[in-house]
């Protein structure tokens, strides 16, 4: 299984990015794909996820509706739209995947079910 992200960069207050993760390797659609996000000196913290099978999908409390997870099934890539970015949003993205546990309530709180990980990417919001 492989995991390619590709997006990020520096952006003013407000503005928006688009982070990728195409995904190869897997057998079947029985697995998540989480987007979780690391800030120098702070734990890991998941943002997003979505099943792959069923679409199913689901957001930390800060993200507040300003990201968006999202599937192109033909390119097997699922994305995440940052919109209305802060500050504290600066952080490298790590897209993850795994079929141990599917997106739900607990999903954002377990990385350790998810073995399959992208290099990260950059996001950097600044005046």
């Amino acid at each position: 299984v492989q995991l390619v992200e590709s997006g990020g960069g520096l952006v003013r207050p407000g503005g928006s990015l688009t982070l990728s993760c195409r995904i190869s390797g897997f057998t079947g659609v029985d697995y998540a794909v989480i987007w979780f996000r690391q800030a120098p000196g702070r734990e890991r913290e998941g943002v997003s996820c979505m099943n792959r099978n069923d679409g199913e999908k689901r957001d930390a409390d800060f993200v507040e509706g300003r990201f968006a997870i999202s599937l192109d099934a033909p390119k097997n890539t699922v994305y995440l739209q940052l919109n209305n970015l802060k500050p504290e949003d600066t952080a490298t993205y790590y897209c993850a995947a795994g079929a141990i546990r599917l997106c739900g309530s607990t999903s954002l709180y377990a990385d350790y079910d998810y073995p399959h990980w992208g290099q990260g990417a950059q996001v950097t919001v600044v005046s």
